[in-house]
């Protein structure tokens, strides 16, 4: 019989995710009160999003907006496991996971880029892995691409994602030509539409600016607070990771691909922020959403004191990562 110790009344509570809910309101309260109004960050997304006047916004529309935005993703999750199974059981934890994450990063919870970048990629996965063994898989990559590439007119690194979908959609057994094709006219999809904006209204540059910041590398550098949340990931990540590599034999074949295919994103993920550093603000909600459902995994199917102990050291190193980035944050401000 497994054990009631406190990480399985977190992982199977019923009142898990509402209170996670109300921790992570009070997490984007704390940030008004201690951060300064005026926040110094880099101009994040493509010259498209910052043409929008985000930045802009009066700060409690933009603390509203991006609260909703990771709200939405929080319930893709939630969705993604009720149908595809990832986890072996109805569950939210995954949500609740991804939510404390975002709450321990204060910079994460104005509207920026990737918060948008984080909602399109999260639906995007949903079609990739409904394209599992499907007889016609050419509209499920179709529409996977199609919300990859809208994400993409926001955060142009998510453009390297495609590679990663592709072999994602090879190991699923759903890339052939006719779905290669589909795929490609799913990610040109949004940017015809914008090419024929910027055509009429005399802004080509709008156009030409995603493909331009893909390509634009800034020397490598990294705040002590951005250092200590990707570490503090990699850790969490490293763990899930482990754990489904050495338990896979207890998953489904599918849901092996499914898992194996996440932990590939989000070690791409990874290098893509090591690789560009300047891009880790616009991706790092889609890294927290791709790690919540291997940490979710990790500790919804794990019942011994070792994962309790990981547990409640994670739930710790949160509640530190919070006040450090809050003080680093005051630092720079």
């Amino acid at each position: 019989m497994r054990t009631r110790n406190f990480q399985n009344r977190f992982t199977t509570g019923r009142f898990t995710l509402p209170a996670v809910i109300a921790v992570a309101m009070a997490c984007w309260l704390l940030g008004v009160l201690l951060l300064p109004p005026q926040v110094h960050q880099a101009p994040s997304g493509s010259g498209l999003w910052q043409s929008l006047g985000t930045d802009n916004l009066p700060l409690w529309l933009s603390l509203a907006t991006s609260f909703l935005l990771h709200g939405l993703t929080g319930w893709i999750l939630i969705e993604l496991n009720n149908a595809y199974a990832i986890i072996r059981m109805r569950a939210s934890v995954q949500t609740a996971f991804y939510l404390l994450f975002v709450s321990a990063c204060p910079l994460l919870h104005r509207l920026h880029a990737g918060n948008v970048g984080a909602v399109a990629c999260m639906a995007a996965l949903y079609f990739l892995l409904g394209s599992y063994r499907h007889r016609r898989p050419e509209g499920m990559l179709f529409y996977a691409f199609a919300l990859l590439g809208t994400g993409s007119l926001a955060v142009p690194q998510l453009t390297l994602l495609a590679p990663v979908f592709w072999i994602g959609a090879y190991n699923f057994r759903a890339l052939r030509f006719k779905s290669f094709c589909a795929s490609l006219l799913g990610w040109w999809l949004p940017y015809w539409f914008l090419l024929g904006h910027a055509y009429f209204h005399g802004q080509m540059e709008l156009f030409c600016s995603p493909f331009r910041e893909l390509a634009c590398f800034a020397p490598w550098s990294m705040d002590y607070h951005a250092f200590a949340t990707l570490g503090c990931l990699f850790v969490v990540f490293a763990v899930a990771t482990t754990h489904c590599l050495a338990t896979g034999y207890e998953d489904k074949i599918r849901t092996r691909s499914y898992l194996h295919f996440l932990i590939l994103l989000c070690f791409c993920l990874f290098a893509y922020i090591a690789w560009q550093p300047g891009t880790g603000a616009d991706l790092l909600p889609l890294l927290l959403a791709g790690n919540s459902i291997l940490a979710g995994h990790l500790f919804a199917l794990s019942s011994n004191r070792a994962s309790n102990v990981f547990f409640i050291t994670m739930l710790a190193l949160l509640l530190l990562l919070f006040g450090f980035n809050v003080w680093m944050v005051w630092q720079i401000a």
